[in-house]
């Protein structure tokens, strides 16, 4: 484990994680920086909590909506695909279920 020194939105914060991850954790902290300083700068929410939120909020929406380069789920956003999985689990757990009285 190393310590890696961020700074997002002009706080200090010291992290900790392994070697191989650290690029990654660098490029994670510019990308909220960059998203919580313009929120910030747009003047339309207040206090550094609300700021946090609507980051994170922005964030797992473009996460939900990356679709994969290639493939047979390359058409499919992530958020797609959990929906498909979710009904495909209630479909095996309705025919399943008469199944356990068997055993």
């Amino acid at each position: 484990m190393i310590e890696l020194d961020v700074t997002i939105m002009g706080q200090s914060y010291r992290l900790m994680c392994k070697a191989d991850e650290e690029r990654a954790l660098r490029e994670a902290s510019v990308m909220l920086d960059k998203k919580m300083t313009g929120i910030r700068a747009s003047g339309r929410v207040k206090g550094n909590d609300r700021i946090a939120v609507m980051a994170a909020l922005s964030v797992a929406a473009e996460f939900l909506s990356v679709k994969a380069p290639q493939g047979p789920l390359s058409d499919m956003s992530i958020l797609e695909v959990q929906t498909k999985i979710a009904a495909m689990h209630r479909v095996l757990d309705t025919a399943l279920t008469p199944q356990e009285a068997l055993f």
